[in-house]
């Protein structure tokens, strides 16, 4: 269940570089609250998950998940680049992920 937890973490920090951008990019205030409200939940359900998965593993997968994932969403939503050398470097944060996973 811990590993759940670090993953919806990781998403609600997807979800807050969501936000960050779309701030960016329309200027609307309210959207900082949300942004907030993103980034609390991500950070207290990462220190749940830090309870039983040891710092170091649960932090670097939390920041690939928000790293690979904001990627692949600016990729598939804002129709950022798709070049073969960003998708080479991408694979390799999700093979790490899923590394530290099997070895943790």
């Amino acid at each position: 269940m811990t590993w759940v937890i670090l993953l919806i973490a990781g998403l609600l920090e997807v979800l807050g570089v969501v936000i960050l951008n779309e701030i960016s990019r329309t200027k609307k205030k309210w959207l900082v609250a949300l942004l907030a409200v993103a980034f609390i939940c991500s950070f207290s359900t990462l220190k749940v998950a830090m309870n039983d998965i040891p710092m170091g593993t649960a932090y670097a997968i939390w920041s690939g998940i928000g790293t690979g994932g904001g990627t692949l969403v600016g990729m598939i939503v804002y129709k950022e680049s798709k070049n073969a050398k960003r998708m080479f470097f991408i694979t390799l944060i999700i093979l790490s992920i899923v590394g530290l996973r099997l070895v943790s």
